[in-house]
This record gives structure tokens, C-alpha cells and sequence, in this order.
């Protein structure tokens, strides 16, 4: 049984080695000079629109910092939610890095509002605090969240409002789109997003993200801020040719809609279970539920996995299952039933 730990514990997808084997026969040119990279660029245009530019990098904590560099300087402000990557699983590396500070909000589902972009406008122009600069949400979001078109849109035209700008940590925005039926442009562009981090290492690549901003003069010196931040691939058509396998055709979006899927299927085989509470919608490919503490320490001791999911919050039995592009449906069913026995033990 695969484990439900992250959907970055999944292998590549076989159709991305196989780019990044032909990618490897003969010489190319270094730093993005290459062919794989000018196809990605186009596709790029044709998912964000075609004043998108995109910038291969090694992966999502480089895009978040890389991006976010470009649109603040040092003493200017992030506005993110109190769950939000940025702000707990990237070891400070904006702040340090950047110099840009996070201000952070309490979300119920991990989403913010629109009210939200406005609460540190009284501070604005006093020069002992930070000035707000951009807005970063995360679709689908940290709680497996995802928000609509319309949410989105009104973020931004709160945002650019007050002279700031939207950035989205897309790590996994195919999977938002999956669930949406919609294009990753009418998630982004078409609703005023500035930038994204499009993610690829969790839907099937072996590494990469890409930095998209979706309006070109945004990205006019970005180069600079990505060599400077160590996220320049000499090799970097390896990180292309992933992304053209993955955008290339609907693979980004078939792989996002299985894991979906998978996650769907989970929710629905445990969410009656005596003891299981659901916590927040599974909307993408995560599924976060309470469990007794008895059982969820019965699960980790007894299933396969470094870990086999992980512990979302130890003070409220919290606890977070991701599917991913290769979880399978008997995958899900055993530890369906892993579930019911622990919890009947």
C-alpha cells in the first residue's frame, strides 16, 4: 500500500523520465538556451496568456522566494494566511532571504478574504512598519481548499486597489483546476493574479516549478533575482522537458484529476466511520480528519511509510492524508479499512 504521507513521496510519471531521457541525447545549450526551454515558454503563453512569461526553477520554496523577491523590496510586506507554505514549511527563507516580512491572517479553511488585504492600511506610510506589497494566496490551498474563480477575482481587485499586487503559490494549482473544471488561466490571469509558483514536483515531476508572471513587464529583470537566489539550472533542459511532457497535452490535468479523485474516494470511505471528522472539504487531493489519538498512533506504528501520513496537529488529533498521481483505488480501500480496524480495536 502506498503511504498517504505527501504527494511528494510519489514517483516520476514514466512519460516525464522519458522526456527528460531524450532530453539527455546530444549537447545543448546551458542556462535555458535550449529548445526544450523556447517550447515551454510557448506553452506557458498558452496556458497563462500570451503576455505570460515563464522561468524553470528547482523547486517551490526557491519559486515562492525568487518571485516574491521580484515583486517587493526589503522593507514592503506579504500578506499570506497564518498556514500558508511561505509562512510554515519554508524555514523563514522569504524573510531571510528577501528581507520582506509575512503578515499573516487566521483562516477558518485556509482561504483568504477579501477583507483581509485591507486590515494594515492604517499602518500604511508610517515608516517604523512594513508596507504591504503583495497578497499570496495558495491554490488548492494548505487544507485542501480551493478557491473559486470568483474568490480569487475578488482578492485582486481588493488588492490592486491599494497598489498591491497577487501572487499565487500554485503548488498545486493543477489539482485546483482539476477540481474546478477550469484552465489554469481562468484561475490566475483572467482573475487578476500578478504571479504564480505553478507547481510540477507533486504532480509527477521529478523536480521543478515553474516562476509565471502573467503580465510580461513584471518579469523584465527576474532573471537577475532567480541566478542571485540559486535557482538557475545550468542543465536547465532536464526541468523543460519535464514541463513539456507535463503541459505539453491534458497530462498535468489527468494526473490532478486522479489524485483528486483518490482523495474524493477516501473522504468517502472513512467520513462515517464512529470517531472520524472530516475537518476541512476535500476539494483537491488532500483529505484532513480527527481522529482518537489511540488509533491514529495504532496506524502509525502498524502501516508502511516514513510516515504513512502525517500528524497535522498533535493538540487536536488533526491528522493530513494526500493522494497523489500513482495512489490507486485498492491503495485507498486498504487503508480505508486500516482506519475502521484501528478504530474498533
Amino acid at each position: 500500500m502506498r503511504n498517504f504521507a505527501s504527494d511528494n513521496h510519489a514517483g516520476a510519471h514514466p512519460a516525464v523520465l522519458e522526456a527528460m531521457a531524450a532530453a539527455n541525447a546530444g549537447r545543448a545549450g546551458a542556462y535555458g538556451h535550449d529548445r526544450w526551454t523556447e517550447r515551454v515558454e510557448e506553452l506557458v503563453r498558452r496556458h497563462f496568456g500570451p503576455d505570460a512569461r515563464g522561468f524553470p526553477v528547482f523547486n517551490g520554496t526557491g519559486a515562492n522566494v525568487a518571485a516574491l523577491d521580484a515583486l517587493t523590496r526589503g522593507y514592503e510586506a506579504v500578506i499570506c494566511t497564518e498556514v500558508a507554505h511561505l509562512n510554515v514549511d519554508e524555514c523563514g527563507a522569504l524573510e531571510r532571504l528577501t528581507g520582506t516580512k509575512l503578515l499573516t491572517v487566521a483562516t477558518e479553511h485556509g482561504k483568504l478574504a477579501p477583507d483581509d488585504v485591507a486590515r494594515w492600511e492604517a499602518r500604511r506610510g508610517d515608516q517604523h512598519h512594513p508596507q504591504p506589497r503583495v497578497v499570496s494566496i495558495t491554490q488548492a490551498t494548505e487544507l485542501g481548499t480551493v478557491y473559486t474563480p470568483a474568490e480569487t477575482r475578488a482578492i485582486a481587485d481588493a488588492a490592486h486597489e491599494l497598489g498591491m499586487l497577487v501572487h499565487m503559490d500554485g503548488a498545486r494549482l493543477a489539482n485546483a483546476a482539476a477540481s474546478l473544471g477550469a484552465s489554469l488561466r481562468e484561475l490566475t490571469t483572467d482573475c487578476g493574479v500578478d504571479a504564480v509558483s505553478f507547481g510540477g514536483t507533486k504532480n509527477g515531476l521529478v523536480l521543478g516549478e515553474l516562476v509565471v508572471f502573467c503580465r510580461a513587464e513584471l518579469a523584465a529583470r527576474f532573471e537577475y533575482h532567480r541566478k542571485q537566489l540559486g535557482q538557475l539550472a545550468s542543465k536547465m533542459r532536464f526541468i523543460s522537458a519535464q514541463f513539456e511532457a507535463l503541459l505539453g497535452g491534458e497530462l498535468w490535468l489527468e494526473l490532478a484529476r486522479h489524485a483528486n479523485a483518490m482523495a474524493a474516494r477516501l473522504a468517502d470511505a472513512v467520513r462515517d466511520l464512529p470517531g472520524v471528522e472530516i475537518e476541512h472539504p476535500v476539494e483537491a487531493n488532500g483529505v484532513f480528519a480527527r481522529l482518537p489519538r489511540a488509533a491514529t498512533e495504532r496506524l502509525l506504528a502498524e502501516l508502511e511509510g516514513e510516515p504513512p501520513f502525517y500528524v497535522w496537529d498533535e493538540a487536536t488529533g488533526l491528522v493530513r492524508w494526500m493522494c497523489a498521481w500513482d495512489t490507486e483505488p485498492e491503495d485507498v480501500d486498504a487503508f480505508a479499512a486500516a482506519v475502521r480496524d484501528a478504530l474498533t480495536a
